[in-house]
């Protein structure tokens, strides 16, 4: 591994880390672990979806998911209904709780990072900004490794 992506790595790890651990300082009802988070986001851009769909696209084991989607249901962040082409199919889709919380979510996200970028100095805020492109570039990289 290159020095540079061992740096990026540990950034990222760093980042996600102060980020799940800030938020819960001021909001300690917030235990959605980050994994169901990203089942909810990818749920909200594409319902109603089958959990070997949702599996697939976030690259899980459908036992995983099906763990998953059975604590957001018990949560009532996810809703299960029918598949109007096949009985036996369930289709999963956020609840209008489930959409609340992501928005809760994000917005609290934005506001910690808007202040921890406000920190920087201009160089160093431009600097990230600058980055955001090729990470976004990098993001799509790692999605579609071929």
């Amino acid at each position: 591994m290159s020095d540079e992506a061992r740096t990026l790595t540990d950034v990222v790890t760093r980042l996600r880390r102060a980020l799940r651990t800030s938020i819960r300082a001021d909001w300690p009802w917030e235990s959605l672990p980050m994994a169901q988070v990203e089942l909810l986001q990818t749920l909200a851009e594409r319902p109603p979806m089958k959990v070997g769909e949702l599996a697939a696209e976030l690259r899980l084991a459908p036992n995983t998911v099906s763990g998953l989607i059975s604590q957001l249901i018990e949560s009532g962040l996810v809703i299960r209904g029918g598949d109007p082409k096949d009985r036996r199919v369930a289709r999963l889709s956020v609840t209008t709780r489930g959409h609340e919380q992501l928005a809760v979510w994000q917005r609290e996200h934005v506001k910690r990072i808007g202040a921890a970028l406000g920190k920087l100095e201009d160089t160093e805020r431009a600097d990230v900004v600058r980055a955001l492109a090729a990470l976004d570039r990098l993001v799509d990289h790692l999605a579609d490794p071929s």
